[in-house]
């Protein structure tokens, strides 16, 4: 699997934790939006698309399941994050 574009969309609104909204795809073929790019305390972190339920919950509504692809996505949308600061 293949991250093939990657938009980013900086969010500038003071105290919000929120700094960017990402979209992908996947090789050339499936694309993935509203990736929220959030500041945490260690630093920024991605979070996927997510619904809030009947119950008040949030529960993602697509997310990796490996772990080496949700860090594959981090890397790749939070390195574009810095490349729109410059």
């Amino acid at each position: 699997m293949t991250i093939t574009s990657v938009n980013v969309h900086r969010i500038e609104k003071e105290g919000s934790r929120m700094k960017g909204i990402a979209s992908i795809v996947l090789d050339d073929a499936f694309a993935i939006h509203d990736i929220r790019i959030i500041e945490g305390d260690k630093g920024l972190f991605i979070a996927m698309p997510s619904r809030k339920t009947a119950t008040g919950e949030y529960r993602d509504t697509a997310h990796p399941i490996k772990p080496e692809i949700r860090k594959m996505f981090e890397e790749t949308i939070i390195a574009e994050f810095n490349k729109t600061a410059e």
